[in-house]
């Protein structure tokens, strides 16, 4: 099985396309690594794509005494793959919660890294209800209980919606995302289980400037989660660095970038 397995923790990945290019791809949060599906036929001619499940997600499965997942334990699983697969280099793509796990690539081994494609990613700004969430101290434990106790969340929603303070697409997304205790409990154990994948932004950018990664951004102009004008700095302080904005929300953008490189490929 396409496992790489350290202790009692095992990341899964599939094989997409047969390129001759490697490209590592980590998905969004509630989804698994066959959303990657669609960039077979955009880049399944050029690339070999390892998409990863993340912890939480899919097939793979963070141990207890792993938790919360560190950068140093992240760099010994992907180090242990690209041996296994006798990769020198590569390139990376992430959507949103997998912009993290492409970050900590960047921040590890920066040299061994050809391009980089951020897809609405996370891990740039930080958000507010990330912050929250991974607080120490009481208001985790708050958050904690929503997972079996969700009235409150709920209610919360509700006075936000009545007084328009969040876009609607949010209130949507949060609903959907919080709508089962299983699912609660998978937002917990990101949220809390990723909190240590926090990064300095500058720094990212001294990295990929320094080696000369080209990097593509892709937006989403009505994303609410990741909004362009919170990540478009980023880009801004690029050598190598390209910004897409495609008129779509956040649901959506990983296939329809999908298309638009299909469409590229096709007409090159």
């Amino acid at each position: 099985m396409p496992y790489i397995l350290k202790d009692k923790s095992k990341l899964y990945y599939r094989v997409i396309g047969h390129g001759g290019r490697a490209l590592l791809a980590f998905h969004g949060y509630g989804q698994n690594s066959a959303y990657y599906q669609p960039m077979e036929k955009a880049l399944g001619n050029d690339y070999t794509i390892y998409a990863f499940d993340l912890f939480f997600h899919g097939r793979s499965h963070l141990h207890k005494h792993d938790m919360p997942l560190g950068k140093a334990f992240l760099r010994e699983l992907i180090e242990h793959f690209l041996a296994k697969q006798q990769l020198e280099r590569f390139s990376l793509m992430g959507f949103s919660m997998g912009g993290k796990f492409a970050l900590t690539l960047v921040e590890c081994m920066p040299e061994r890294i050809d391009e980089l494609f951020l897809i609405a990613p996370d891990g740039i700004k930080t958000s507010f209800w990330y912050n929250i969430a991974t607080y120490p101290g009481w208001l985790q434990q708050l958050f904690k209980r929503t997972v079996v106790k969700p009235e409150l969340f709920f209610g919360l929603l509700r006075m936000l919606d009545k007084y328009n303070m969040v876009h609607k697409s949010m209130l949507r997304f949060a609903h959907y995302q919080m709508d089962s205790t299983s699912k609660r409990l998978r937002v917990y154990r990101s949220w809390v289980g990723f909190r240590e994948l926090n990064f300095d932004i500058r720094r990212i950018v001294q990295l990929l400037n320094r080696h000369q990664v080209a990097v593509t951004m892709f937006l989403g102009e009505y994303d609410q989660i990741i909004a362009p004008k919170r990540v478009g700095v980023f880009v801004d302080a690029l050598e190598k660095g390209e910004l897409v904005v495609l008129k779509t929300g956040h649901s959506y953008l990983l296939q329809d970038v999908a298309e638009l490189l299909h469409r590229k490929r096709m007409a090159g």
